[in-house]
């Protein structure tokens, strides 16, 4: 494996600077439409600028004093519940996406690739909508804390947030009294009840293929999603392609299950249900590869250094609901080193397809970390000081043109300085 040289990004020079602040005019007129009257306009241009320049805080007072014209309760309402539909912001989003970063994935054996994972964002008490006390990420155990399922498109030369939705505990979904006064105190529509993430998952992939707008060669999501049959259910109705991690113990079919059907004795009734000896873990099915079998592919950099695993996979059939399911890709990606870690997918790919596109989709899910890391760190997307419904999904949406708008000005500065 050659060696890796990484050179520091040069800082942006005061006509750079200047460019980038014009561009963000230019790039806010594409969207403003969408904000209503000219004052709300005004307040959507603050605040995406806020998110990206403000020195320290990046929630709505220091925005409003710092960027915007310093009324705090009228940038508060504007989040909070103003009648601007963040579904508008995101389809702009997207079509801004497709124009400016799709096209840089036409020559990539991947293609476009959407991303499936959730982010934990930390509260203080109990009156933001759906926060609870519950598994958050980003801190490797439960906090009390919001939840959000995401959609990132990626490309080679870039990403995008497409699409967003807050996740609702079961305990906001309860048929009493004090629940429905508790929603609505933060503007929860009656018509949201319980869905898991991965039926919200599979509702944002849905609603962008109908959308249209963006067309996603493949989908990936950690295992939460791809031991959920309903999941993978949904994304095989829209004929969608998918590498997705499952468990260690899941289980496929390692022959044809139409051909484990018992034949017909002459009694009884005839057989129609495979038999289940040609059932095994997905571990047990790895572990029986011949050393061959598997490859070591460099597959670029990662956030923390080289792409370098070793990948096998085998065709199987998987096992849904305890029946049988469609054919699939058992793929496994195992780590180098002397104590190797093994991680397992299960792929709805057609059988054609090369080992190496396998292995580059299920390494594409890093990319998501990536933006969680860049859209926390640098653009506020968990300092938001809002506890309605309605504020969550704006500022996610306000959030995902920031982040947009800094990607295509990375894209630019760069070849700039290429030429």
């Amino acid at each position: 494996m050659g060696s890796c040289i990484f050179m520091e990004t040069p800082s942006m020079t005061q006509d750079e600077v200047r460019a980038a602040a014009e561009r963000l005019v230019q790039f806010h007129e594409r969207f403003a439409p969408l904000f209503g009257k000219e004052q709300a306009q005004d307040h959507a241009y603050s605040y995406v600028k806020g998110l990206m320049v403000c020195p320290e805080r990046k929630s709505i007072e220091p925005i409003a004093i710092f960027v915007g014209d310093g009324k705090v309760s009228a940038l508060q309402k504007f989040i909070n519940i103003a009648p601007w539909g963040h579904d508008d912001v995101q389809t702009e989003v997207q079509e801004v996406f497709v124009e400016e970063l799709v096209p840089t994935a036409a020559d990539s054996p991947i293609g476009v690739v959407g991303v499936i994972d959730e982010s934990g964002f930390a509260k203080k008490g109990g009156h933001s909508a759906g926060v609870d006390r519950q598994h958050n990420g980003r801190l490797g155990k439960e906090d009390n804390c919001q939840v959000g399922v995401f959609l990132v498109g990626v490309t080679p030369g870039g990403s995008a947030l497409l699409d967003h939705q807050l996740y609702l505990p079961e305990s906001w979904c309860e048929p009493t009294k004090a629940c429905k006064d508790r929603r609505a105190k933060v503007h929860i529509p009656s018509t949201v009840g319980f869905q898991t993430k991965p039926q919200i998952a599979a509702g944002l992939i849905r609603q962008t293929a109908v959308l249209g707008v963006v067309n996603l060669d493949w989908v990936t999501a950690d295992e939460l999603y791809g031991r959920n049959g309903a999941f993978l259910d949904e994304l095989e109705s829209l004929e969608q392609r998918y590498v997705v991690e499952v468990p260690v113990n899941t289980t496929v079919w390692t022959e044809d299950p139409t051909s484990c059907v018992p034949p017909y004795g002459g009694r009884g009734r005839v057989p129609t249900k495979p038999t289940r000896e040609a059932v095994a873990s997905v571990a047990e099915v790895i572990s029986s590869l011949d050393p061959g079998q598997w490859r070591t592919l460099n597959l670029g950099q990662g956030a923390k250094g080289p792409l370098c695993y070793e990948f096998a996979a085998v065709r199987v059939w998987a096992v849904r609901h305890g029946e049988a399911g469609p054919p699939v890709w058992l793929l496994a990606r195992r780590s180098l080193g002397a104590t190797p870690e093994v991680k397992y997918y299960i792929s709805y790919a057609e059988a054609s397809t090369p080992l190496e596109v396998l292995a580059k989709v299920a390494c594409t899910r890093h990319k998501v970390e990536d933006f969680f890391e860049d859209a926390k760190s640098y653009l506020g997307m968990a300092q938001y000081e809002t506890r309605s419904w309605v504020g969550w999904h704006h500022h996610m949406s306000l959030v995902a043109m920031a982040h947009l708008f800094i990607t295509l000005t990375r894209r630019d500065l760069k070849k700039k300085r290429r030429s």
